[in-house]
């Protein structure tokens, strides 16, 4: 079981607490995981939404996975603590590289939930290689990195399948 980032006594006034939680998503319960997803999965649709470009959401990915890998780095030297159920910056990284191919399929509410459940499959059941890069990638890019994965596994799948689902 994880260990809780709850006896972090300064962790309200950490900015990095703020980024590793998504803006506190990451306090629900329970499955905090499952809740941090569905937050990322709505900011990635209404950033989407915006009329932003397939670049510009990598870009977007990319800063989320700097700044979570640095929040998660700051949060593990702070409490000695590695990947502590609050932290969920990493499933809003996994979610939106999901959501890659849902940009080209014309952004439906059925692509957005399988972009959602597949996602989570993946983060969950962890195949390989995420289970390799969750054992053997350390620290807040490790932490980050499994859920980049299982995002692209998600991606391709969904990739794959969505012209027989007729989505």
């Amino acid at each position: 079981m994880k260990q809780s980032l709850g006896a972090w006594e300064g962790r309200y006034k950490s900015i990095a607490f703020w980024i590793a939680t998504f803006l506190g998503s990451g306090l629900l319960k329970p499955a905090p995981g499952t809740w941090g997803s569905l937050a990322g999965l709505i900011a990635g649709v209404l950033l989407i939404s915006t009329g932003i470009d397939a670049a510009q959401l990598v870009g977007f990915i990319a800063a989320m996975t700097l700044a979570g890998s640095k929040a998660i780095n700051v949060i593990e030297a702070k409490t000695g603590i590695h990947d502590a159920p609050e932290i969920v910056i990493d499933e809003v990284a996994g979610i939106w590289v999901a959501l890659l191919p849902v940009m080209a399929m014309g952004l439906t509410w059925q692509e957005a939930a399988a972009a959602f459940l597949l996602f989570r499959l993946f983060d969950i059941w962890k195949p390989w290689p995420i289970s390799w890069i969750d054992r053997h990638v350390h620290g807040g890019f490790g932490v980050m990195a499994d859920d980049i994965v299982a995002g692209i596994l998600a991606a391709i799948v969904l990739s794959i399948v969505n012209p027989y689902l007729g989505m």
